[in-house]
């Protein structure tokens, strides 16, 4: 009796933290766990309701394929069937689920292998070759009209190259370079580009869907009348491109055996026998970081469309298909404290330190914050666990609280002051500063990148030298670098006579590097190498040229070199006319 009442509460608790999750991500675009944690709640739930059955409720989550419902758009019911895919998170997984498949229709299948958009679910309804709806998942059987939206997207046909009553499944998405610009200029940016594109449907002006340049490839063919349609899963992709849809073609075939695939196809793509499906898999693993859009693995799906009526449907997934998923490096950790750090340019930027954890290949130690906006969608308190990921398998990021702490901490917030120099800091857009150029973090900030490996690349004066110089008092700024005498520093702790004099050297090598070195070093705000170089390919050359120019209050001169916009301009100017700037050339 024990073990049935801890049944029921944990199923009722999985429950609960289920239907939150699903609404965070179908209606919020907002999702606070990844698929893979999503899809282990799903499991325990299943699990527990296999043993219990009686304890199973009709509305459980295990029967839902989530909802992006929205009141603001009309509801609308689908006429073809909208579910979830089965997963597996090995190639093996995907072996064992075609044996599986191939014995439940006694013969053996051929297979159609795609990316997986990490998108947005859509609907497409053409009456008589017209677009007549466009609607989001929702629940599975119920959907958001959002027509007016999805005309916005160019991918999308509003009439077909035939006249034609069909209904197409399609996942709409935003290309990463057209994320990333975009997401720079928010105040709020978005976790990834899914999010955004979801958001963006959502959006109750079409005129505002329209200026972002969401894509739809079409994946999945749908006729009133099934026998008038293709009879394989490969010629409806053909037809999908012949009517006007955009169709990703990475796409594989694969058979029992290789040269029945290979027939089928043509060499007009991939092809091989079921093991081969192994090494695609690993070859798009590889290939994925090179794409232009964000996928989260493969699908697998039957290619004879007449058996997959004959295997038919779970409540959950369709039996003829499954998804491979990615699995992104990620792990759990507690957040130990959180430190604030002042960059050269004054920006402040909250680090979390963890309790130290392998993620992918390193140990990670400190983590990124970004600001107080990022901050608060988390809602990150000390002491929290959180979910940490490599995100680009390089940077450590928090992706979610797993669970708040017992202490009664709050979400953290920024400091009043800064902690170097106790200036009030000033909040610019997302970010917040410390207004005070001469904070003692901001000049050694400065220092350190001026001596950097990418600027003027002394050697030996690294982070540890130039602190240690700076908090002796021995220099106070970039200047103080060529004026010192290196040898006062013999009968420091770790200063000799020989690194003493390999310092002097350094400096005295740096003095040789070129004008566009040093102006790239002084790290003047939005006006990078790029820029540097353009100056230098259109006759500016030495620091005293680009002195009588800028002295002379000459724009136009700058503004008419081509690929040098407004605000670089002006940030040029701002800095070289400013006497302390200035002060830092030599």
């Amino acid at each position: 009796m024990e073990k049935f009442e801890q049944a029921k509460k944990e199923i009722e608790r999985l429950s609960r933290e289920l239907v939150k999750h699903q609404d965070l991500y179908y209606k919020e675009a907002q999702p606070l766990i990844s698929d893979l944690e999503y899809d282990r709640l799903v499991d325990q739930l299943i699990a527990l309701e296999e043993r219990y059955p009686e304890l199973k409720a009709a509305d459980s989550p295990s029967q839902r394929v989530g909802s992006d419902l929205n009141s603001e758009f009309p509801e609308v019911p689908h006429t073809v069937m909208m579910l979830s895919l089965d997963k597996t998170y090995t190639p093996e997984g995907i072996l064992e689920w075609i044996e599986k498949s191939n014995k439940r229709v006694g013969h053996p299948l051929t297979y159609i292998v795609e990316e997986k958009i990490d998108g947005v679910s859509l609907v497409l309804y053409y009456e008589e070759g017209l677009l007549a709806r466009a609607v989001t998942r929702g629940n599975g059987v119920v959907g958001n009209d959002i027509t007016p939206n999805a005309k916005t997207i160019g991918t999308i046909p509003l009439r077909l190259s035939q006249p034609l009553n069909i209904a197409v499944r399609g996942e709409v998405f935003l290309p990463l370079e057209q994320f990333e610009s975009l997401n720079r200029n928010l105040e709020t940016p978005f976790a990834n580009p899914r999010n955004l594109a979801a958001g963006t449907l959502r959006r109750l002006k079409s005129s505002e869907t329209a200026k972002i340049p969401l894509r739809m490839f079409a994946y999945e063919l749908f006729f009133t009348n099934p026998e008038e349609g293709p009879q394989s899963h490969l010629e409806s992709l053909r037809l999908l491109k012949e009517l006007g849809f955009y169709v990703n073609e990475s796409y594989g075939l694969f058979a029992a055996q290789e040269e029945e695939a290979h027939l089928l196809v043509q060499d007009t793509l991939e092809s091989g026998s079921y093991e081969a499906i192994v090494d695609y898999v690993e070859i798009h693993v590889g290939r994925r970081e090179s794409l232009s859009y964000e996928i989260d693995g493969l699908v697998v799906k039957v290619n004879e469309l007449a058996e997959r009526e004959v295997m038919g449907y779970t409540g959950h997934h369709p039996r003829w298909a499954i998804a491979y998923k990615f699995e992104a490096p990620e792990a759990e950790t507690v957040v130990e404290g959180i430190d604030v750090q002042v960059g050269r340019t004054g920006r402040i930027t909250p680090v979390a330190r963890v309790k130290p954890v392998r993620v992918g290949n390193s140990v990670v130690y400190n983590v990124t914050l970004q600001n107080q906006d990022y901050i608060n969608l988390l809602e990150l308190a000390l002491q929290d666990r959180v979910s940490i990921s490599k995100r680009g398998d390089v940077i450590p990021a928090v992706e979610r609280v797993l669970e708040k702490n017992e202490a009664g901490y709050k979400t953290w917030q920024m400091p009043q002051e800064c902690p170097s120099c106790s200036t009030p800091l000033v909040e610019r857009g997302a970010h917040t500063f410390c207004p005070n150029t001469q904070c003692p973090d901001q000049v050694k900030g400065r220092i350190v990148f001026f001596a950097g490996r990418n600027q003027m690349d002394i050697e030996g004066f690294g982070p540890e030298t130039i602190n240690f110089l700076f908090d002796k008092g021995f220099i106070q700024d970039i200047p103080d670098l060529y004026a010192f005498d290196y040898m006062e520093l013999i009968g420091e702790e770790g200063f000799g006579e020989k690194k003493c004099s390999a310092l002097t050297k350094a400096i005295e090598e740096s003095k040789k590097r070129p004008f566009r070195s040093v102006l790239v070093a002084l790290g003047i705000a939005d006006f990078g190498k790029k820029g540097i170089d353009l100056l230098v390919d259109n006759g500016i050359k030495t620091i005293h040229t680009l002195f009588e120019l800028i002295d002379s209050g000459n724009r136009d001169y700058f503004l008419a070199i081509k690929g040098l916009g407004e605000k670089s301009v002006d940030n040029l100017f701002d800095h070289l006319l400013n006497r302390e700037f200035r002060g830092r050339i030599i």
